[in-house]
């Protein structure tokens, strides 16, 4: 079994979370929170940063973890066991734009509207586990 390892990050600021619409796998265009793999050598922290700057164009800070999401998944090569760790974060600056190959479009949700906008459990999990904080 395939083993990958991801970093992302929930965005919030304002009563609202940050939000992607990409296109998954299977073709379908859905909403989801930024994320991605960490590369060579690179800390989950750092990778989740990276990762929301690409995605948004929103340079952010963690300000603590919130979730880590496990689950399992197939691709041509096989089943994938999949972690993803996930940092509460705080927007810092604007510093450019979404990377237009990944992303379709970002956009700020209301935090009581994400799980309803989100298409996989474990976006769903995650946006549970940051009303529970009281944020």
């Amino acid at each position: 079994m395939l083993r990958e390892h991801a970093a992302g990050g929930l965005v919030h600021r304002e009563g609202k979370v940050l939000m992607v619409r990409v296109q998954n796998l299977k073709g379908d265009k859905v909403w989801t929170f930024p994320k991605g793999h960490l590369d060579q050598g690179e800390t989950p922290e750092a990778a989740a940063v990276r990762e929301v700057q690409e995605e948004t164009g929103w340079l952010c800070r963690i300000v603590s973890p919130l979730f880590t999401a496990r689950y399992f998944f197939t691709r041509s090569q096989g089943k994938v066991s999949k972690t993803v760790d996930w940092y509460l974060m705080q927007p810092e600056k604007k510093t450019g734009k979404p990377d237009a190959n990944e992303v379709l479009a970002a956009k700020w949700v209301p935090s009581d509207e994400a799980a309803g906008l989100a298409t996989y459990p474990s976006d769903k999990q995650l946006i549970e586990a940051f009303l529970n904080k009281g944020l």
